[in-house]
């Protein structure tokens, strides 16, 4: 019995170690996204605009990315409350 309740307190705190680096990840994606969008509209250079634009959208894949995991996350930690 102590067995399961050390093993249930060691995936839990895993899962809020997991839970902690993705919502850092998330910080400092939205972070670059913000740098990128000001970069954005300072530029006047086309090409350099595309690259802000291509970077913008991959920070965004990343932000979704991290909001997904985030999600099923919380959703596996309802699962198994």
């Amino acid at each position: 019995m102590a067995e399961a309740v050390r093993s249930s307190r060691k995936r839990a705190a895993e899962r809020e170690a997991e839970r902690r680096q993705l919502m850092e990840g998330m910080k400092q994606t939205r972070d670059q996204l913000n740098y990128a969008y000001a970069q954005f509209n300072i530029y006047s250079d086309p090409d350099l605009v595309d690259a802000c634009v291509y970077e913008i959208n991959a920070l965004q894949s990343r932000y979704s990315y991290y909001v997904r995991q985030v999600k099923a996350l919380e959703a596996a930690r309802e699962g198994t409350a």
